[in-house]
């Protein structure tokens, strides 16, 4: 039943937001009391941690599975960012912006995780990209792949990125590119380039 409970509430979540959906309407969703939630879930705040752990773990489960694909490390970067911007629709924006006004601590605390995440994920890449003379061997793994999450997390700052001059796909496109740029050797510029040419919309 925490499975269905979870299921459902990322469905309505997702579609409805964290603010305006109750533990009750979850309920009345799944034709179940609110005291059956309570026996696995002690609130909403509980739910809603569970519920962005959830997605979570989903996201970076598929980013697993590009990455033992058999893709280069640069072909693996697009092949992560198209995945992303698939799944990634302006419902998941409106979830993360409510999650971070209206939950704030749930939110730091997902932020952390994420950087965990995707830390371990981009320093798996970088050695990968290495070890095939895509990237450059004299590069820091550590700050790179700290420097890579501090950029992104920057790139969703509408005060320092209005999106009135950038819109979300060629923000995260030039960043991308601004990483690769930074990283590769000329080998993995060529295919970067190859990749980024192929991805123009």
């Amino acid at each position: 039943m925490s499975g269905l409970i979870l299921e459902k509430a990322k469905e309505m979540y997702l579609n409805l937001g964290f603010k305006g959906v109750t533990l009750d309407d979850i309920a009345q969703e799944m034709s179940i009391s609110k005291k059956t939630i309570y026996q696995h879930y002690a609130n909403k705040n509980e739910l809603v941690e569970a519920v962005g752990t959830y997605l979570m773990q989903i996201i970076f489960d598929e980013i697993q599975k590009i990455a033992a694909s058999g893709c280069n490390a640069v072909e693996e970067l697009f092949e992560i960012r198209k995945y992303l911007r698939r799944t990634l629709e302006d419902k998941y924006r409106l979830a993360a912006y409510q999650l971070t006004r209206f939950f704030p601590e749930i939110s730091q605390k997902m932020h952390m995780r994420q950087f965990d995440r995707m830390k371990e994920s981009v320093s798996r890449n970088l050695q990968r990209g290495i070890s095939e003379g895509l990237y450059r061997t004299d590069i820091n793994v550590d700050f790179v792949s700290r420097i890579y999450f501090t950029g992104i997390s920057g790139t969703k700052d509408s005060s320092v990125f209005p999106e009135e001059l950038f819109n979300t796909n060629d923000l995260h496109n030039l960043y991308l590119e601004y990483h690769l740029r930074a990283i590769c050797t000329p080998k993995g510029i060529l295919l970067a380039e190859k990749y980024l040419t192929e991805n123009k919309e």
